[in-house]
This record gives structure tokens, C-alpha cells and sequence, in this order.
């Protein structure tokens, strides 16, 4: 089996973040529809998907505190709701590939995956490479787990991806959302300028410079999820990140981008 891809529908993508709950579903169309066109050229290549809250999971999560923990006595009931929340956005997911002929099976992380002090011990890895053997796109996505210390934790998609490259070893991850890193936010200085690659020669003075997520994101927007995907690559030198916009799907799965973007690697 080759290596799989892992790609990753960001939430505010998806979502419209500063809405409660509010799904674009022309860009979920548009984005499953263009991976099911590469699928159909490249069958064999197994896929993982994943997706991120939006202004779904992080809506509640902000409103109950979830990623503090259980802290009071609303705690629980922040549980259920990101859980609930989630899984429904998992769902439209899952079912607009389905519309698009893909074999996607959504898979909750929370029905597996244990955590202790925030750091996820346990995820149902087996079950994954099951389903990537037998041909079919498993829809993972972040969500609350169950914490050993403080409750529970809030899980972000790219740290159930981390948690995984070790079983399931793949060559690449694609993140679909942003269309690439800044050296500024681009929303605010029409002066920024897309960063084409970080390795370790760049690293800590671009990190300098990131900031957060537009709109509610618990799982700390960009500069997090560089400083996690670059925790990554440290522990499996060979693994490429990809940061892209979606109209970039097709070309960063097949491996050359020709447009914004930018590629996280070692060197």
C-alpha cells in the first residue's frame, strides 16, 4: 500500500466562523468534488481526511471553557455539546463525499482516544489503517476526548493527525484553508507576503511573527498549528506539511503547487 495522504478541511473553510453553526456548503461541495476528480485518476493512493470545528465545536467549546477542562458544574454539558456539534458537522462532511462517490467513513475520536493533561494517549489507530487497507477515507476531525487528569481536553485535527503519523506513516499533510503563511496577516496589510516554505533555517523568525485564528478558534489559530505541524516533521524528517488554499487541492496532491502556499519540512 502506498503511503497515505492526510488532508485537512480547515473549520474556517467550512464554516463561517463568526456565525454559530453556520456551514458553506458551496465550498464543501467544491472541495470534495475536486479530491473525488483526482481520486477517480489516482484510485490506489489511500486518503485520510480530517476537518476541523469551525463555528461549530469551537463555538461551544468557548462557551463552556472545554479545553480548561471540567472546571464547574456546566463542564459536562460543554462536553456534550462539542461532541454533538462535532459529530453533526462530521456528518455533512462525510455525506457530501458520499454525494461526490467517495467511500468516506466518519470516525469519532472521542469514542476512542483517551488524553492525560491535554496530551491524547490513546486514539483507535488499528481501526484507521483497517479502513485505508480496504480502500475506503476515513473522516477523523478534532474533537473533546476524555482527560485522565483534568476531565477532558479539546483534541484539534492536527493533533489527532500527529497521533496517528506514527502507525499510519504518511508522506504528506496537506492543511486546506488558509492559502498560505504570512509574514502579516493578510486581512489587515495588504502589504503581506506568502512564506513558500519553512524549514529549520526560518523557523524561529517566522514564528515570531504569526498570530492567531479570525473569528472563535480554542485550538489557537495559525501560529499553533505551525508550531505543531513543525513538531511533527522534527519526529518524522522524511514528512511534508502543506498549507494551501482549496482552489490548490488537486495540485498539492499531486505534489507541485502553482499558486500561494506554503510547505512545512526539515530541510
Amino acid at each position: 500500500m502506498n503511503k497515505p495522504i492526510f488532508i485537512k478541511l480547515g473549520g474556517s473553510m467550512l464554516t463561517d466562523k463568526t456565525s454559530a453553526e453556520r456551514l458553506v456548503d458551496q465550498t464543501l461541495k467544491q472541495v470534495v468534488t475536486d479530491l473525488a476528480t483526482w481520486r477517480q485518476a489516482h484510485p490506489t493512493q489511500p486518503i485520510l481526511l480530517g476537518h476541523g470545528g469551525g463555528s461549530f465545536g469551537h463555538y461551544w467549546a468557548e462557551r463552556y471553557h472545554t479545553a480548561q477542562g471540567i472546571i464547574d458544574d456546566q463542564s459536562w454539558w460543554g462536553v456534550a455539546r462539542v461532541a454533538d456539534a462535532m459529530a453533526r458537522l462530521n456528518r455533512a462532511v462525510v455525506g457530501a463525499c458520499l454525494d461526490a462517490e467517495l467511500p468516506a467513513i466518519g470516525i469519532q475520536p472521542m469514542a476512542s482516544g483517551l488524553a492525560k493533561a491535554g496530551e491524547i494517549q490513546a486514539l483507535g489507530t488499528q481501526q484507521i489503517a483497517s479502513l485505508l487497507a480496504a480502500g475506503t477515507i476515513p473522516v477523523v476531525y478534532g474533537d473533546v476526548l476524555l482527560d485522565s487528569v483534568q476531565g477532558c481536553t479539546i483534541a484539534s485535527t492536527e493533533r489527532i493527525f500527529s497521533a496517528l503519523v506514527g502507525t499510519l506513516q504518511p508522506s504528506r499533510i496537506i492543511l486546506l484553508g488558509e492559502q498560505a503563511v504570512y509574514d502579516a496577516d493578510p486581512r489587515q496589510n495588504a502589504a503581506a507576503r506568502p512564506i513558500a516554505l519553512i524549514n529549520r533555517t526560518n523557523y524561529a523568525s517566522i514564528i515570531a511573527l504569526l498570530g492567531g485564528s479570525h473569528g472563535v478558534d480554542v485550538t489557537g489559530g495559525m501560529r499553533n498549528k505551525v508550531e505543531a505541524m513543525w513538531q511533527l516533521v522534527q519526529h518524522a524528517p522524511q514528512l511534508e506539511i502543506w498549507i494551501c488554499g482549496p482552489q490548490q487541492l488537486h495540485a498539492a496532491l499531486s505534489g507541485q503547487l502553482n499558486g500561494p502556499g506554503t510547505i512545512i519540512k526539515l530541510d
